[in-house]
This record gives C-alpha cells, structure tokens and sequence, in this order.
C-alpha cells in the first residue's frame, strides 16, 4: 500500500547540539509575533515541527541563544522542554518470546469478544489509529492498513523496525488470518491508520507524539478515525493543564475522537501514571494478570501496571483494566507471532472495543464511550478491596458495555 506523507516535515537541523523545546502562545497575534522573531534568527534556531492543536511548535535552539529565549519568554512564550517519550514497557519486558500458532489465546474469550464477533460486532466501518513505532504488513493486518505517517524517517511504506506498534495493532485489530484463527484481536474488521512516532529503539519526543495525534485528528474524516491507541508515555512532570502531550491529546477529545492511552508499568507503587495517561478525559488503561484463565476468579491488576492518583492533579487513575500478561499478537516479521506484556498490551484491547461500541453507535462521543467502558467494568474478585487508583472502575465488560450504550440511546429515543 501506498504510504501518505506527513502533514509536516522536520526542518534540517542546522544547530544539531542545541536543546529543544516546545514554544506556545496564546492568541494568534502572538502567534505571527513568535514565527517572525525565529525567522529573523535563523542562526540562533531550527523550526522543527509546527503543532497547531497546542497553539505552538517545535523550535531547537543553538547553544548560546540565551538572549533570543530570553525574549520570546518576555513576550509571553510558554517553554516546555521537549522530553523523551517511549514505549512504557522496561527493557526486559520488550524482548518478548516468539511462539507458535498451536493455542488459542485468552485474552479475547475472557472478555466475551468472541461472543460479540459472532453477533457480527466486530468494529467494521471505524478506523483506529495506533501511534506507535510503526506497523508492519503482517498477513492479519495488511489489507485494513488505510493509511501510514512516517513522522521518524518519512517512509512511505508501512513498516515497524521494532515490533511494538505491530504487536499493538494485532491486539486491536487483527484477524488471526495466520493463525488459523487462533490470535484475534478485539476489533477484527476495523481498519488501521499507522503513525509512526517512535524509533526503532522505542524512543521519542513529546513534539513527535503531539504531531502523530494532530496528523490523527487533521484525517478523522477522511479515514474515518474515530479511536486514537497509545502505548507510549513519559514522567510526568507538570500538573496535566501545562503538559502541551496531555492538551494535544485533550484537543483530540474535543474532536470527537476517543483516546485510550497506557497507564504506565512503574507499579506497584501510588502516583506513577505518566504523561499523557494523566489526562482527565482520555481512557487510561492498567493491566490485569489473567492467569491464563478463562475464569475471572484468579485474575489479578498485574504488579508492574501503574497505580494513581495522578502527581499533580490527584485524578484517579487508571480508568479500566484489561488483560495485559503474556499477550500473544502479531510480530513485525510479516507472519509470526510474539507474547509480551505491559499496560501497553492492555491498551489496544481497550481501543479495539472501543471500535466495537462505535460500529453499534457511530454517532456517540467520546464522553460516552467512556461512560459505557466505566460504567460496566468489573471490580476483580480476588482484590481484597476496591481501589479505584490500583484498578480503576475494574475489568472492562465489552457486551454489558455495549448494553448500557444502546440503552441510552433507546431512552433519547423515547
């Protein structure tokens, strides 16, 4: 398939030992102020990225530009440090083990998903975008790939050079063609947009993940995406209302797209959601241990998922679980298939149901979606107790999910 070109390319950068932030203004005059001040200094500083969604851009600056930063901050430019964000997973936990399509896999049937793949629900007609390190043809997905965005090395040609976003994407959406049926996703018909933000290594930045959800939001109506997947995060370093990822993302809501993003695996201790898991209206996802059962009995919130309240804020975090041990999907090797685990895995599981709910309502928001997701989830009978910051509202329940969202539109209707 035909790759897509970013909607913005990264400048050649001149001042290739400078630092990085991310500049925001607040009005539009501001705005033009701040482009022709950087364009009379081009010495100084590289444009890297223009970010609209966040009224701002990416701008590198050459060592000894005190000066100039100095009178960009006088005219009220907002500086925020373009950090490093990353697949959530530790080191260990990405390496992953390559198996072979000889079982069936738990995490579809221990939600139900299967149940509701027969009744026909399996997200035709939505679109999830998985902005990740990339997604590679793999036979489970490659014919629902509608579109890719290169945002790291500006290929043309879906691919992923690490696994993570592939593995992500089978979670999702993939449709077992290579396994005989064995490893489906949560949302086997729904179609996948790749936008690649990470590198090989799994790395980034925030002003790459903030292009990567502003190039999902500029194409949800041309691809019909209507569910953003991010298995990404950082540190959190800033209350969620002066974190320009945590607006990005928020903005994105505000479009109508619902966004499910990881809640980090630095548990089993309190405050460790990252960024932008922090934010208030997007879906933050925990991970469950399910024993590799099919009964809910024994199951588990998985040591390493993150735990809330969020740093700052003190919102109550994650939102849901959902299984994210030993997740068997598919491998960036075009075929085969791979088990990891993390919050990462747990998330698209999440997105893909989320697909469900908008194929039996296209018209809900995202507000909803969530409301439907929460307001259905089950509390895990082997925690001692329910603690909203450990497992949020509980496991999701896709079909009791879907229930509770047509019934609200039954009762509009009435």
């Amino acid at each position: 398939m035909k790759g897509i070109r970013p909607v913005s390319t990264v400048a050649d950068v001149k001042n290739s030992n400078g630092t990085s932030y991310i500049l925001q203004t607040s009005n539009i005059k501001t705005m033009d102020s701040l482009k022709n001040m950087l364009g009379r200094n081009e010495e100084s500083c590289t444009v890297l990225r223009d970010l609209p969604i966040i009224d701002g851009m990416a701008v590198k600056f050459a060592p000894k530009s005190d000066d100039l930063m100095k009178d960009l901050k006088r005219m009220g430019v907002v500086f925020t440090k373009d950090e490093k964000m990353s697949i959530p997973e530790p080191k260990e936990m990405q390496i992953g083990k390559n198996v072979a399509p000889s079982r069936l896999d738990i995490a579809t049937p221990t939600l139900g998903l299967d149940k509701l793949h027969e009744q026909g629900i399996t997200g035709k007609g939505v679109t999830i975008a998985v902005i990740d390190t990339g997604i590679a043809p793999h036979a489970d997905l490659k014919d629902r790939i509608v579109g890719f965005f290169d945002l790291v090395n500006k290929k043309e040609e879906p691919y992923d050079d690490n696994k993570h976003g592939t593995h992500c994407s089978g979670i999702a959406t993939g449709d077992g063609t290579n396994s005989q049926g064995l490893y489906v996703g949560a949302a086997p018909e729904a179609k996948l947009v790749g936008i690649k933000v990470l590198s090989g290594a799994g790395s980034g930045s925030f002003s790459t993940v903030i292009e990567g959800i502003q190039t999902a939001v500029e194409h949800k109506d041309d691809m019909g995406i209507k569910v953003l997947s991010l298995s990404l995060g950082a540190y959190a370093s800033k209350p969620a209302q002066d974190d320009p990822v945590v607006q990005a993302v928020e903005k994105a809501v505000e479009a109508g797209v619902s966004v499910v993003i990881a809640a980090g695996n630095s548990g089993p201790y309190a405050k460790t959601v990252g960024t932008p898991g922090n934010a208030p209206n997007v879906i933050t996802v925990g991970a469950a241990d399910d024993k590799n059962t099919l009964t809910r009995e024994d199951d588990i919130v998985a040591r390493f998922s993150s735990r809330g309240p969020t740093k700052f804020d003190e919102l109550v975090k994650p939102d849901v679980i959902a299984p994210g041990t030993n997740i068997i999907a598919a491998s960036n090797d075009m075929e085969g298939y791979v088990s990891l685990s993390g919050t990462s895995m747990a998330t698209p599981d999440v997105a893909g149901t989320v697909a469900l709910l908008y194929q039996v309502k296209p018209n809900a928001t995202p507000q909803e979606i969530k409301s439907a997701l929460m307001g259905t989830a089950e509390h895990l009978p082997s925690m001692p107790e329910k603690d909203p910051n450990v497992e949020g509202q509980g496991m999701i329940n896709p079909a009791a999910a879907i229930k509770r969202l047509l019934a609200k539109e039954t009762q509009k209707t009435n």
